[in-house]
């Protein structure tokens, strides 16, 4: 159906139409309607997580690993509270494959054979959450394994 006048002088100088039920929408609210939206949820997020980078657990040789056994020995027979060790080890990641290398420095409260893990002490003695396994230690300095003639 075409008009016969196209160029709608019979309504250009109508008064605009205001509802008389509805408010009147605020700038920002009208705004938003024409704001771009994320059609899938969650997709950068994901995107970020698979480009996180992680590194690989390492595998320890014989060596290396009797080397550890040993400061651990060491360790068991001086603890005291004045002793200071740091450790390096191997924090798996929760939710990939891999994980990153953490360093902890402190004073070891304990060495749990049966758990097989080191408990440090906090600043004030007590027990801290700070708990390593032994299949997670990549190396262990400290001054003492000097006096024992290990580097």
């Amino acid at each position: 159906m075409k008009r016969e006048n196209d160029d709608y002088t019979d309504i250009i100088n109508l008064p605009h139409h205001v509802s008389e039920i509805h408010p009147p929408m605020s700038l920002y609210n009208r705004a938003a309607q024409f704001s771009p939206f994320a059609a899938l949820t969650g997709y950068e997020e994901q995107v970020d997580e698979v480009a996180r980078f992680t590194l690989c657990r390492p595998e320890l040789g014989s060596d290396e690993k009797e080397l550890l056994n040993e400061k651990l020995r060491i360790l068991e027979s001086c603890l005291c509270d004045t002793l200071s060790v740091s450790v390096t080890y191997f924090l798996p990641d929760k939710l990939k494959s891999g994980g990153a290398y953490m360093v902890h420095r402190g004073k070891v409260k304990k060495i749990d054979i049966y758990l097989e893990k080191l408990v440090f002490c906090d600043k004030n003695g007590i027990s801290s959450r700070t708990e390593i396994p032994f299949d997670s230690i990549i190396s262990i300095e400290s001054d003492v394994f000097q006096l024992y003639g290990i580097t």
